[in-house]
């Protein structure tokens, strides 16, 4: 019984770990700078833009939802889904993204 606890606690150790991977390190000055680039042409992702398409969320009513985490909005850029574009954006690149989501609450 000793042993399957502790290959359980490894395992929860293990996941935990890699799902904060995305968060831990992430760059919110990148993330604007990719923001800027890929996001602005749909959403509103600085407070001195002056045109978006008005179908979708500005970033900071994103960062402001109850539900809001970086890790969430990171994986949600990973995954592809018919609402957006397909940008090839690695990890570390959603993980900016969503650092510079969550800097505007």
């Amino acid at each position: 019984m000793r042993a399957v606890f502790g290959q359980v606690g490894l395992l929860v150790v293990a996941t935990v770990g890699l799902s904060g991977s995305l968060a831990w390190g992430a760059d919110a000055n990148h993330g604007a700078e990719l923001a800027k680039r890929w996001c602005a042409t749909c959403h509103v992702v600085a407070g001195d833009q002056k045109q978006a398409s008005a179908d979708v969320p500005p970033f900071a009513a994103i960062a402001r939802k109850s539900d809001f985490t970086p890790e969430k909005v990171a994986f949600f850029l990973l995954d592809p889904h018919p609402k957006m574009p397909n940008f090839p954006l690695s990890r570390n690149e959603a993980g900016d993204l969503a650092a510079y989501i969550g800097s505007l609450r």
